[in-house]
């Protein structure tokens, strides 16, 4: 099991990939947990997703997914297991917060009620990438992967 989650290819597109989920979410994540760049901050954002009907727990996972994945996706550890917990949040989003009814696009023009749900696959799309590449050059991941087999070397010709 262990191989699995931090196996990965020690390739450029997996460092692409997380880099690019990890640099958009991070800042929405830090305006959930820590009120950075205009956000409300954790009591007040846990507040506001219970008064749109969210359970705690779910607004609690959903601040906790969007804080910490951006971290651990850029550092490349677990990024398969990040990587589902950011997909399925993004599918959550979609579902249960109002954007499907928006239609597939964004509100560029401010003209409508609220946004769509574009950006959203293409975060989706960005997870699953990641869940099946793997981190790839520069993770933990890979660091992890090579040591795990080196043990696993040792103890089959010991």
């Amino acid at each position: 099991m262990k191989q699995k989650i931090f196996s990965t290819h020690n390739d450029y597109t997996g460092l692409i990939i997380r880099l690019t989920i990890g640099i958009v979410m991070f800042p929405h994540g830090a305006r959930a947990m820590l009120g950075w760049f205009g956000g409300f901050g954790f009591a007040q954002t846990l507040e506001g997703l219970q008064q749109m009907g969210h359970p705690w727990l779910v607004g609690l996972l959903v601040i906790l997914i969007e804080f910490f994945a951006p971290i651990f996706i850029i550092t490349g550890f677990a990024s398969r297991f990040w990587a589902i917990a950011m997909g399925g949040l993004f599918i959550g989003i979609i579902l249960f917060a109002g954007h499907l009814e928006h239609g597939f696009f964004m509100n560029w023009f401010g003209d409508k009620e609220g946004e769509g749900f574009e950006y959203h696959l293409l975060m989706i799309g960005l997870c699953l990438a990641l869940f099946i590449q793997g981190s790839g050059k520069f993770s933990l991941d890979n660091l992890i992967s090579k040591k795990w087999l080196l043990f696993l070397q040792k103890i089959h010709f010991a």
